[in-house]
């Protein structure tokens, strides 16, 4: 698929209507149809979004991701204010060009960089985004995961994106800020990731803002503590980052020969600093300890670009996701393509994806 690909320039087709409580119910049912249909100029409403959350509607970070795609897609939009469950979003294109948003809370800078990355590397000219929030925060990829993991893969299939952070985010005060630089996409190739090979290496960070390093000391000592029965070379960097809040995490990359899987503990008040690195430690025991080729969190995150790709892509992974199966399910209401996932929710699987007609 490439910049002028007849999915993105097709005649206008009836609006879709979408129930935002739809498989998992989150903020991952609105975000996936807005990348969708900024890619496809097709419009949608949605009812009941997050409708069963305990603070149903849109959030902070959910309203910045439709203000943030209704300006990349010159949108009409209706029913973008806070706590709203009910949204008609009606994009009219991609705009390229320099945007800024600031979430204005310690909202996830990461979804809604998801969001928008993808529709972007689909305009005819490159864009500079940044966006202003948390950079490390629960219940979203941290900066250094979009970093080390996604990146690479979204590269591997044929975007052009480049990150930078400016300074980390963490809960509750936020104010980080990531940049972004999307150049247009060509053809988008497949991916192939089954087998991952004898694990090779492990790399990590132990990174702390607005603390002493000795905290990352501790991290660092826990996770290669953890680590020791795997008989592997371990690397972990420890640094300290710019920030207007403070905040700790650990990330940690397991290299194999023909893939790899990210996992990020992170600290909270009165949280030890052993107990952070333990996290991101007992997530990749975990996945080493299965056959699983690509992780939980990037199963789902692979689901819409290579919905895209010219070409069927074969996942292995070592847990299947509601959000996976939530994910598969929006992509299909946009998209002319197969997608079959085998396996329970909650127990190793295997994905399929075809190749849009």
């Amino acid at each position: 698929m490439d910049a002028s690909s007849p999915m993105i320039s097709h005649p206008p087709e009836p609006m879709l209507a979408i129930d935002g409580s739809l498989g998992e119910g989150g903020g991952q049912v609105l975000r996936t149809s807005l990348s969708l249909a900024l890619m496809t100029r097709r419009s949608f409403t949605m009812k009941n979004i997050r409708r069963h959350r305990a603070k149903p509607g849109l959030m902070p970070q959910h309203l910045k991701a439709v203000e943030a795609a209704g300006a990349v897609g010159m949108a009409r939009v209706q029913g973008a204010m806070l706590g709203s469950q009910d949204l008609v979003f009606e994009p009219t294109g991609i705009r390229p060009g320099e945007f800024h948003f600031d979430i204005g809370t310690a909202g996830s800078t990461s979804l809604v960089l998801q969001t928008l990355l993808p529709p972007l590397s689909f305009a005819r000219a490159s864009s500079r985004v940044s966006v202003t929030g948390g950079t490390h925060v629960p219940w979203s990829p941290c900066f250094h995961f979009l970093e080390w993991h996604w990146l690479p893969h979204m590269r591997r299939i044929g975007f052009q994106i480049r990150l930078e952070l400016d300074a980390a985010g963490f809960y509750p005060r936020g104010g980080g800020c990531v940049r972004a630089v999307v150049e247009p996409a060509g053809k988008l190739a497949p991916l192939l990731l089954t087998h991952r090979g004898a694990l090779k290496r492990i790399r990590g960070i132990s990174g702390v803002a607005g603390l002493d390093i000795e905290v990352a000391q501790r991290q660092k000592r826990q996770a290669l503590r953890r680590l020791e029965t795997l008989s592997k070379p371990v690397e972990i960097e420890m640094v300290q980052l710019p920030s207007p809040s403070r905040g700790t995490f650990v990330l940690l990359l397991a290299e194999f020969e023909s893939s790899q899987g990210c996992f990020c503990g992170l600290g909270a008040r009165g949280k030890p600093a052993e107990r952070v690195a333990d996290e991101a430690a007992d997530a990749l025991l975990d996945f080493v300890g299965t056959a699983g080729a690509v992780d939980p969190h990037l199963a789902d995150q692979l689901i819409l670009p290579l919905a895209l790709a010219s070409g069927a892509s074969e996942l292995r992974t070592s847990r299947v996701t509601q959000h996976l199966v939530t994910n598969a399910a929006i992509v299909q209401m946009f998209l002319p393509v197969a997608i079959q996932i085998e396996g329970q929710i909650g127990q190793p699987g295997f994905v399929r994806i075809g190749t849009p007609g």
